[in-house]
Formats: structure tokens, sequence, C-alpha cells
């Protein structure tokens, strides 16, 4: 009877033991979750491949008072792609624990699973840049957690003007009269601010469809990175890997 199956993510892996896994899973139903996976180190075991960070698919569970057990899964996308591109997986790798520290147990976490399967979907597309999609996807993940920036009026009084500027601290656009109270207030370029509004209030499957010149994707990287460094704060270990190698 407490036996469940869920659609996700495999976040994370971790030897348990001799021959146990412990599994971070990403699911559309609990929200993230923990699991342990019985012998699934055994070259024989079935929870082998399964196992691994960025399999997506159904996952049988059995709900224990303090813990969930993973009995089986199907599996419908493993992104092997990412497994021969050094580049990409770390990308990737960054995106899972991106995805992981936002997410909580129990808690609606839908648009997060969707952003990132779609976001490593966009990895295996060698017409996308890596750059564009770190952008897209850090942007788009804080506003799913409700921390996003406001880029369609003046974050104080609400007014909407040409030329405005972006204050991270006060947290998006202020307007001329605003901008005296936001002293890191910086001058956003039109194009950039249109891409800012875009993957704010476009759905998930519309957002790695379009490219930017390279100044754009300047000015969008230098906007984000500060803006994490204020609202998010976390330094991630697979984000100083992959800065080293890009």
């Amino acid at each position: 009877m407490n036996q469940i199956t869920v659609t996700g993510m495999v976040l994370s892996a971790t030897p348990v033991g001799d021959y146990d896994r412990r599994v971070v899973l990403l699911t559309k139903e609990r929200g993230k979750i923990a699991a342990f996976a019985r012998g699934a180190r055994r070259t024989n075991s079935s929870l082998l491949g399964v196992t691994s960070p960025f399999s997506f698919g159904e996952f049988v569970v059995y709900e224990g008072r303090t813990s969930y057990t993973l009995m089986s899964a199907s599996i419908s996308n493993y992104f092997s792609e990412l497994r021969t591109d050094v580049e990409g997986a770390y990308y990737g790798f960054y995106f899972l624990d991106f995805a992981g520290y936002y997410a909580r147990e129990a808690n609606d976490e839908t648009e997060l699973l969707k952003l990132l399967y779609q976001t490593l979907r966009a990895l295996t597309n060698v017409h996308i840049p890596n750059r564009l999609i770190r952008c897209i996807y850090e942007l788009k993940a804080v506003c799913i957690n409700g921390e996003g920036p406001q880029v369609f009026e003046c974050v104080s009084c609400g007014r909407w003007e040409e030329n405005m500027k972006f204050s991270v601290r006060k947290g998006g656009l202020v307007c001329r009269k605003c901008e005296i109270h936001a002293p890191d207030a910086v001058m956003v370029g039109t194009s950039t601010l249109y891409t800012f509004q875009y993957i704010i209030s476009s759905k998930v499957e519309k957002l790695y469809t379009f490219a930017v010149k390279e100044e754009v994707l300047l000015e969008l990287e230098n906007l984000i990175r500060n803006y994490l460094n204020v609202y998010v704060g976390r330094n991630f270990k697979s984000l100083e890997i992959l800065e080293t190698i890009v």
C-alpha cells in the first residue's frame, strides 16, 4: 500500500555501505526526495543504470515512515549525449545542483522539473550556446522560486518609462524618480531588457528558441551573476569546476 510511482530525475547518487546507493530525485508528485537503492552498485543489479544522475523517467518507490526505498525504474531519457561532452556534462551537473538547492520535499516542483528537463535537452543542441542556456536556466529558476526580478515596471513605484535602470539590490527596474534610492542601478540595453522579459514571461517549452548577440549575452551574464550573488548566495562545487573548464 505504501508503494508509489513518481515521475522525476536523478539529481545525485552517493554510495552507501558496500553495495547500496542513496539517490536524490526531483519528482513531480513529491518534490525532492531521497531514496535508498539496495544493491544498486552490484554489477547485476537492475538499479545500476537507472540511479545515475540525469536519468529521467518513472520511479517506483516504497514509502516508509522515515525514508523511501527505490524498487524499480523505467527510464525514458538518460541524456547519454552528456556522457561524451565534458563541458556539457559539467553544465548539467551544475543545473542539477541548482535545482536540488531550490527544490523542497512535498512541494509542487512540476515547473522546476520541466525546466531542468528542457534545459538538459538544450545542452544537447549544438546550435544553442551553453552560456546562453545557463543564463536562461538561472533566471527562470529563480523566478519559479518566487525570487525573480521585476522587469516590467519600476519595482519601487510601479511606473513604466523608457530607459529605466536595473538595480540588483532593489530587485529590478527603477525609474528616474526612484533611482536616487538605488545607488547600484545601471543602464540596461533595450535588447537585454527584452530578453529578460521574454525569459521571465515565456512558458518553459518556449525558452530555448532564440539567440542573442555577444554584447547582449555579456550583459545578461553580468546582471544575472550579480543578481544570484545577492539572492542565492550559494557556492556550488559543480560551478567552480565548470568555470575552471570554460
